[in-house]
């Protein structure tokens, strides 16, 4: 599976993001697909996950203020940030778990956020 993922940029504090994830077609009946977010000098951070049954979910440091989100007709997944603050900053990917189960096995090569104060 291939990823890209785009919509990144720099943004003042307050203001808002759509991310976006186009990916390849696939195989897979199952599956499941995760925002990340790394901050220079920080770890990957999981942001938010879709699950190919429809069920999402979000991290506390993004809940009531990121909405992940799938149009399976285009192959995009979507990540719409409102709300931004600087510790937003940071590389954003997508990645593909095959089964579910954590173990993500594809990822993209991300979209640099960045929100100035």
């Amino acid at each position: 599976v291939h990823l890209v993922e785009s919509g990144g940029g720099s943004v003042q504090a307050g203001g808002s993001l759509r991310l976006s994830c186009v990916h390849s077609d696939y195989i897979y009946s199952r599956y499941c697909m995760g925002w990340f977010r790394q901050a220079p000098g920080k770890e990957r951070e999981g942001i938010a996950i879709y699950d190919s049954n429809g069920r999402t979910t979000a991290a506390d440091s993004v809940k009531g203020r990121a909405t992940i989100s799938k149009d399976n007709a285009a192959n995009t997944l979507y990540l719409q940030m409102n709300v931004l603050k600087p510790e937003d900053t940071g590389m954003y990917y997508c990645a593909w778990d095959v089964g579910c189960d954590g173990s993500y096995n594809y990822w993209g090569r991300g979209t640099q956020v960045t929100v100035s104060s």
